[in-house]
């Protein structure tokens, strides 16, 4: 199992709505809206690295109004 934390950064006001977005997509565990650098948190889980991956370039990033991520993968549990 791989897990990802993936911290983005929004535009002003729009942190609700595209939680609701992010917490629709599958491999998304938890997802929760944060104060500092970033405003939102979330946590991805799937069988492979390439699948997060997948999941963040192909539908965490198309996302309108998400401006930048930054992600952490996880090395041991």
């Amino acid at each position: 199992m791989a897990t990802s934390f993936v911290l983005i950064n929004c535009e002003f006001n729009s942190e609700k709505d595209i939680i609701e977005q992010l917490k629709s997509i599958d491999g998304i565990e938890q997802v929760y809206g944060v104060f500092g650098a970033y405003d939102i948190l979330a946590k991805i889980e799937s069988e492979d690295i390439k699948k997060i991956r997948g999941t963040i370039t192909a539908k965490i990033r198309k996302i309108k109004k998400i401006s930048s991520t930054l992600t952490l993968v996880v090395i041991e549990e």
